[in-house]
């Protein structure tokens, strides 16, 4: 695969021909034309991503922006040399700015080298890509917002279905798409508590590819084999794991991401802990990607970390409104399969519902928050570079972390 993908980039290198010139932030080139903007999604077709999608469009062409930027929406799929080509393409074509959900850390490194050479900039959201020049704006280790040591969507949610079963008990695992950094991490990081609780047995681990149908199809079929399981660690599509355990007569703790669904359900008392992934990370990623062209890179972090969402039995909640008010967190009157979590008061606060829906609405983008203070903690570098900061090395962080002994960045 590696040499594939160097082959293609080398390919690439030889025949995009861009000029080596970079216009100044907010310069569109002084002859009238606007700025190229790409939304480049890889997999798609299920609320999350469409919801994301939404989210950043309706950023990208809010009234404001629309004046200044072109900006096209493109969907590569799941085949890494697809979203490669179209990468490429992007780049020839002018891009200034592309803002992209990307299938592989790894294997789009050298493709985004290439094209921020060439005066790009790439910011990538939810799972992330290795390459130096990259912005990642990821949640995926991100910690809780009222306790900054309690890092990963993993590590949380796992311990949390120890805790719910005692510390002993058989488990599903479902996945979600394989070779993204986001389902990797998860994996790992759940996988550092279940390792430290020999009652834990899993008995059943499967890929339901973060969509809700083939959650349902996957759980029902391990459920054939292993019906005495006790509980479910899910990553997104947890609202169909609950209909197969549903239709199998069992109530037992799943742990899982925003679905409103599962928000629902755990309100009418199902026992578990909804988290997971906001949509709202793509809009903050159109945003800092728009607000670098405008005002330059000063004072955007590299690492932007998203808060962990936390909402459990007894703080699931109805929203009678369009809006998270009075600590409400999930729509009775929208789809089972829509995620819940498009708002991020602090680095999206003009975001709303019907953003969500339709990707149009924001009439007014509101000023980045100081951003340095949403920098990802340089111990968990490791885990969207694949590489500590300088003065860092890779070991094992003993401290400011929860579970202790997972791999990280230390300072020699």
């Amino acid at each position: 695969m590696s040499r594939l993908v160097g082959a293609v980039a080398a390919l690439a290198s030889a025949t995009i021909m861009l000029s080596a010139c970079t216009a100044a932030p907010g310069d569109s080139g002084g002859d009238g034309q606007k700025d190229k903007v790409f939304l480049n999604l890889s997999y798609s077709g299920n609320n999350w991503q469409d919801e994301a999608a939404n989210l950043a469009m309706a950023i990208a062409e809010a009234p404001e922006n629309a004046e200044k930027y072109d900006v096209t929406k493109q969907i590569s799929g799941t085949d890494v040399q697809k979203q490669i080509s179209d990468l490429q393409s992007m780049i020839a074509s002018g891009a200034k700015l592309i803002v992209s959900y990307p299938i592989s850390p790894t294997a789009l490194k050298q493709v985004v080298q290439e094209g921020c050479d060439r005066g790009v900039t790439f910011v990538f959201y939810d799972s992330t890509v290795n390459a130096e020049c990259a912005y990642n704006v990821a949640f995926i280790t991100g910690a809780l917002a009222d306790d900054p040591e309690r890092a990963f969507f993993g590590a949380q949610t796992a311990q949390a279905l120890v805790d719910l079963l005692g510390g002993e008990g058989k488990i599903f695992l479902n996945r979600g798409v394989a070779g993204t950094s986001t389902d990797a991490v998860h994996f790992d990081t759940a996988m550092a508590v279940f390792n430290k609780h020999p009652g834990i047995e899993i008995v059943a681990e499967f890929y339901g590819s973060w969509d809700s149908s083939q959650s349902q199809q996957e759980t029902a079929k391990a459920l054939a084999a292993h019906p005495d399981v006790e509980g479910v660690w899910s990553q997104d599509g947890e609202a169909g794991v609950l209909k197969a355990l549903e239709a199998a007569g069992l109530e037992i703790p799943v742990t899982g991401e925003n679905s409103n669904y599962f928000r629902q359900r755990l309100s009418e008392g199902w026992p578990g802990v909804s988290s997971g992934s906001p949509p709202a990370q793509a809009g903050i990623a159109m945003k800092v990607g728009l607000h670098i062209l405008e005002h330059g890179a000063d004072g955007i972090p590299k690492n932007i970390e998203v808060p962990l969402p936390w909402i459990t039995t007894e703080t699931a909640k109805p929203c009678e409104g369009a809006d998270f008010v009075d600590g409400c967190n999930f729509f009775p009157g929208e789809a089972d399969t829509f995620v819940t979590e498009v708002f991020q008061v602090d680095l999206l606060p003009e975001a709303s519902l019907d953003a969500a829906k339709t990707g149009t609405g924001i009439t007014e983008v509101q000023d980045l928050p100081k951003m340095t203070d949403f920098a990802q903690a340089e111990w968990r570098r490791i885990y969207t570079r694949d590489a500590c900061d300088e003065g860092w090395a890779e070991g094992t962080v003993t401290e400011n972390q929860i579970p202790a002994g997972l791999p990280g960045c230390v300072q020699p």
